[in-house]
């Protein structure tokens, strides 16, 4: 489902800006939208997006893969400077073969790690190969 169908608000219907999708989104029209690859690989859809409370920056986007009606699904934090919003498609794209996204660091949904841990952001920014959301060359 992409964030057109979610837009009950009618938030998206005049829209006539320039650039690759509306400047501003409500967040919980990106819930639930598809994430695929530059391959047209599935790799699953966007569960929560996580704000910096103290600056008010989008910090990840938490990506579900994997598993079967809910159960044995991995969750991902994907920094979310590495999805592109893909508009024709009503979706996003992250530029990673589907074999190294099931190899990213990821948690279940019982086990969260501590996003604001310097070492975890440190790796998973790594990982990804992206600048974290705070660096003011991000």
């Amino acid at each position: 489902m992409s964030y057109l169908d979610r837009d009950t608000l009618g938030m998206y219907k005049s829209q006539d800006e320039k650039g690759p999708g509306p400047s501003l989104m409500g967040a919980d029209t990106l819930m639930g939208n598809d994430v695929y690859n530059h391959k047209e690989e599935d790799l699953g859809d966007t569960k929560e997006i996580m704000l910096d409370m103290r600056s008010g920056k989008v910090a990840y986007a938490v990506l579900s893969f994997g598993g079967f009606l809910g159960m044995g699904e991995k969750l991902f934090a994907v920094p979310w400077n590495a999805l592109t919003l893909d508009t024709a498609n009503n979706r996003f794209i992250l530029s990673m073969e589907k074999d190294r996204l099931n190899d990213a660091p990821g948690f279940d949904k019982d086990s969260w790690p501590s996003m604001a841990d310097p070492t975890w952001v440190a790796g998973l920014h790594s990982y990804y190969g992206t600048k974290p959301y705070y660096d003011p060359l991000a």
